[in-house]
């Protein structure tokens, strides 16, 4: 399953963004029920995990990098699932990563995600 990633773009210093993810229509119900995740990879950096959000909606978490600026939601198991990017910052820039995990509940790890989005690249920079 190939999931798509939209909403990349370039950005000032404190302003803001909104992904989403979505799985093709064929494919979607081998991920609702599967807690979502977005990643990110800087150039010349590994991929590090961003946030993650259970199949339901009900349980989220974040990296201490993004906590208080991104909020990831999904508002249900068949919904897109969204990461809302504020006040961001250079260290921001990445090309940023949808993934469906192995499982219903959340993990930080790409080892427990299946399907992966092709990327969308967020610049931040004035």
């Amino acid at each position: 399953v190939q999931l798509q990633a939209f909403g990349g773009g370039l950005v000032q210093p404190g302003g803001s963004l909104r992904l989403s993810c979505t799985a093709p229509t064929r494919s979607a119900r081998l991920v609702s029920n599967n807690a979502m995740g977005w990643f990110r990879q800087a150039p010349g950096k590994e991929r590090e995990f961003v946030a993650t959000i259970s199949w339901n909606g009900g349980t989220t978490y974040y990296a201490d990098s993004v906590k208080g600026r991104f909020i990831i939601s999904r508002d249900s198991a068949k919904s897109p699932t969204f990461l809302q990017m504020n006040n961001l910052k250079p260290e921001d820039t990445a090309i940023y990563f949808c993934a469906a995990s192995r499982s219903s509940g959340i993990t930080t790890s790409s080892l427990g995600y299946r399907y992966w989005g092709q990327g969308t690249l967020v610049t931040v920079s004035s």
